[in-house]
Formats: C-alpha cells, structure tokens, sequence
C-alpha cells in the first residue's frame, strides 16, 4: 500500500534519494530526520545531484563537520553564522535542491561574476548547499569537490556583501571570498533547480 502510495504522489522516484540522506544524517550528524513530506523541485535534464539541508544546517555548523573530517581554513576567524547570509536556508524547515552532478563547478558559469548572476536572476548554490554538498560527496567516494575549480558560492553574501567560495587547495577545504564583480575562468558559480 505505501509503494502505491508513493506511486501515486509520484514521490517513488525519489524515495531510495531521501533513504540514503536520511541516512546520511544519522551516520553523519546523528540526527534522524523525516523527509516523507520534503517539496522537491522538478528535476531539469543535467540536474542529477539531489541535495537535502536538513533543519540546523547552518554554514559553521558545516563548516565545523567537515574539519572535523579533513583539513579546513576559512577566510574570517568569526563564526561563518554571524557573517553569511544566504538565498535559503532551512529555518523553516527541510528544503531540497537540484545540482548538476560534478566534481568541478559548472563550466557554464565560467566568468560570469555574482552581480551578473543575481542581475540575470540565475540560482545558485548557498555556501551551506556547497559545504554540504562537500560532505556528502566525501562520505561516499572519500574524495573532494573542485580540485581544480572554484565554486562561487553566489547564492549567499557576507554582511558587506563579497561572496563566499569554495575549493579543495592542496590538502585543506578552503573558504574564501570574492568581490561581486569578480570573474574568472576558475570561478564558477554551481546553478541550481529550487
């Protein structure tokens, strides 16, 4: 009766999807979390990375799993809590997004700057999404996310309104940050289907 369910809500292609994040969140951060009501967006063809930011999922809270996994540095010694202001956040409870499936940021985006992307109205990952996004990849290939790229994290702002980025730098996670007009072959916003 549930697979009929599910079926019937369409929810059936994505049921084994909120399984493995829900079970990221247990393995991960200890956390149980009910998915079964979870809004996700029409999937777009190349969109193939499901990303789920559960409740508390703040950019230090992130932040502070991954260093606790491998090498980090980030840009400001305050917590990314107090600083970071995003597009979305999960505040109000779970949220889903679509990425393209990669381990470098898209190549679409090259040199294209945040103030482009926010004046072409274009979605984009949050630093939270990416961070994540970071985590998850780690935990099932035990590898890293833009090796040779950088992620501009386009969909969130510090308070005086430069951009946060991610990339793996030698042996460490970095986040850093550009200034909104920045734009550059390797860096590269990740657009995402909300």
């Amino acid at each position: 009766m549930q697979k009929a369910l599910r079926e019937a809500l369409g929810i059936q292609p994505f049921f084994d999807l909120l399984a493995d994040w829900q079970q990221f969140y247990l393995n991960v951060f200890g956390g149980h979390y009910d998915f079964s009501d979870i809004v996700i967006p029409e999937k777009k063809s190349g969109f193939d990375r499901l990303i789920i930011v559960a409740p508390g999922m703040t950019p230090q809270v992130l932040f502070n799993k991954c260093s606790g996994l491998f090498k980090t540095w980030k840009y400001t010694n305050k917590d990314l809590d107090e600083v970071i202001i995003s597009d979305r956040t999960p505040a109000k409870g779970a949220y889903a997004i679509w990425l393209r499936d990669r381990i470098e940021a898209d190549e679409e985006m090259k040199n294209i700057s945040a103030n482009q992307i926010k004046q072409q109205q274009i979605i984009t990952c949050t630093l939270e999404e990416r961070i994540l996004y970071e985590l998850k990849y780690f935990k099932e290939t035990n590898q890293h996310l833009d090796v040779q790229k950088i992620t501009l994290c386009a969909g969130s702002r510090n308070q005086s309104g430069v951009v946060p980025n991610v990339r793996w730098y030698g042996s460490k996670m970095f986040v850093g940050w550009y200034n909104p007009d920045d734009q550059d072959d390797l860096l590269r916003a990740r657009a995402a289907v909300i």
